[in-house]
């Protein structure tokens, strides 16, 4: 993990490998943005007319390198833009911060450290600006740069594996010694930790994920943590009657898994439910994919990893709301053993289900885990998964959606991933599409109508959550996984989505502000 460090330190007398400044697009040409004073000092006031003669426009994930001025220390300047000039000029948008911060971090990986002198007047500029570069900053490498034993056995011809994430970032501007400053950065440091664990996992190949070892990844971060964790193996769901989840990983070789991870507080007043689709592998089962759409599948498991990754970051920041996450973990494979369609899985609730396809698992699973976590009777109830292709076709690769019980539970659902800088978008649940989810043989089937498909799944997990509770759904099938190329603070690969939402939720909650 990246090392973030605030200094009192000027841009000027900062050694390290590169100095980051901001630049935003003008009418006239780029211009400057605050903290960049000492850097364009050192260019005797010509730093923009030097950048806007290389090229620069100070457009947004536009990155300018030039050799530094000879007052700096740092031997190289970076400028990074960001985007269009705000009305104000200390008003610049914190996720416009967090994806210039990123694209710098990312285009200097391989160095030891760099200075980023980007706006950071204000505590919720300066943990913008922390986020983003530590997000950018990530690479996994966990499965490159082995010791090649074909290579001649000389130290030149040794491989010196995958370029390295940027060591260490340094804020300049921030007020090093505030206590404001010192909290917006550690909060950032945990967050990204635990989102980037959440990447991790995502990205892990499924022969070395499935349920169990996931399962034992969430016990070493609850007793390094101060979490409960629960958890249930077959034995364990076939007592408790779990025929979702057992239905789904019946066809593996890797059986399944529940498991429960509780933060308390001695102080909350609320508690929050987070449960998170966990597929480690989904091959669709008898409902087999087609070729094309097996090679990323092991992302299924997107979900579980952000509920993961936002119960590890509530007890990390000691916040004053109990949180208990529910990861429904199985693997989705054809066998002799796997459920057929035209079967019917009778649900924790009692609720009986006939598969229509097997490919529609994601469902089954959530739903045994809705009810478990409804009857702890939480305040609300948030689950988050890559749940349909429909919801990618409907808003894209990068926007997930946001299905509820409860308007006003939607909007704050919204408004909160917005300020967080996670694009989302409120979606219905139209009553008129229940219909066709009926069975002739069983109580609902897990498939109706194929147009509106996203929100006819939302619809059926909507019929596994206890009465009177606050729920809502995010569907990330498409921000979850990035299979372009990496963009601002996003990677190629998993992503983290929906772990900033949550854990700004389980603040508001904290705060008493639950919507």
């Amino acid at each position: 993990m990246t090392a973030l460090t605030l200094s009192t330190a000027g841009a000027a007398t900062l050694r390290a490998d590169a100095l980051v400044v901001g630049v935003a697009k003008g009418v006239k040409g780029p211009v400057l943005a605050p903290g960049s004073e000492a850097v364009d000092k050192a260019f005797d006031g010509k730093l923009a007319a030097v950048l806007a003669t290389l090229g620069a426009t100070g457009a947004e994930g536009e990155l300018t390198k030039l050799p530094a001025a000879s007052g700096l220390k740092a031997p190289v300047v970076v400028a990074v833009g960001l985007g269009p000039v705000p009305d104000k000029e200390d008003a610049y948008d914190a996720e416009a911060l967090r994806r210039a911060a990123g694209t710098a971090a990312r285009a200097l990986s391989g160095s030891k450290k760099a200075g980023f002198a980007l706006p950071a007047g204000s505590v919720e500029d300066a943990a913008a600006v922390a986020e983003g570069a530590l997000l950018g900053s990530y690479a996994f490498t966990a499965y490159q740069g082995g010791e090649n034993k074909l290579a001649p056995k000389d130290a030149k011809s040794k491989d010196s594996g995958p370029k390295q994430p940027l060591a260490e970032v340094t804020l300049l501007g921030g007020k090093a010694r505030d206590k404001g400053y010192k909290a917006a950065v550690e909060r950032a440091l945990a967050l990204v930790e635990e989102i980037n664990r959440a990447r991790d996992l995502i990205n892990t190949p499924p022969n070395d994920l499935y349920p169990e070892s996931f399962a034992a990844v969430a016990t070493a971060a609850g007793k390094e943590h101060g979490i409960k964790v629960q958890v249930l193996d077959e034995k364990a769901l076939v007592k408790g009657g779990y025929g979702g989840i057992l239905g789904v990983g019946q066809g593996s070789a890797n059986g399944p898994r529940l498991v429960k991870l509780a933060y308390t507080h001695p102080k909350a007043e609320k508690t929050l439910a987070f449960v998170g689709k966990g597929i480690t592998y989904d091959s669709g089962g008898i409902s087999l994919k087609p070729a094309g759409h097996n090679e990323t599948m092991k992302c299924d498991m997107s979900g579980a990893a952000a509920v993961f990754a936002a119960v590890v970051t509530a007890a990390r920041l000691g916040l004053k709301v109990n949180v208990t996450g529910w990861l429904a973990l199985a693997e989705n494979m054809p066998s002799g053993n796997a459920t057929r369609p035209g079967d019917v899985l009778r649900m924790y609730s009692g609720k009986t289900v006939e598969v229509l396809n097997t490919d529609a698992e994601g469902r089954l699973v959530l739903g045994d885990a809705l009810t478990r976590a409804s009857e702890e009777k939480p305040d609300a109830i948030v689950d988050v998964a890559t749940l349909t292709g429909a919801m990618v076709l409907a808003l894209g690769n990068r926007t997930f959606g946001i299905m509820a019980n409860d308007d006003a539970f939607r909007t704050s659902i919204h408004e909160i991933a917005e300020e967080v800088g996670e694009a989302s978008w409120p979606m219905p649940l139209p009553a008129d599409l229940r219909k066709g989810m009926d069975s002739p043989t069983a109580d609902i089937a897990n498939m109706g109508e194929r147009m509106g498909g996203g929100l006819v799944a939302g619809l059926f997990l909507k019929e596994f959550v206890g009465e009177g509770i606050a729920w809502a759904h995010l569907d990330i099938a498409g921000p979850a996984f990035h299979e372009g190329a990496p963009y601002g603070y996003t990677p190629k690969g998993g992503t983290g989505s929906a772990v900033r939402t949550l854990v700004r939720l389980a603040e508001r909650t904290a705060d008493g502000d639950l919507g």
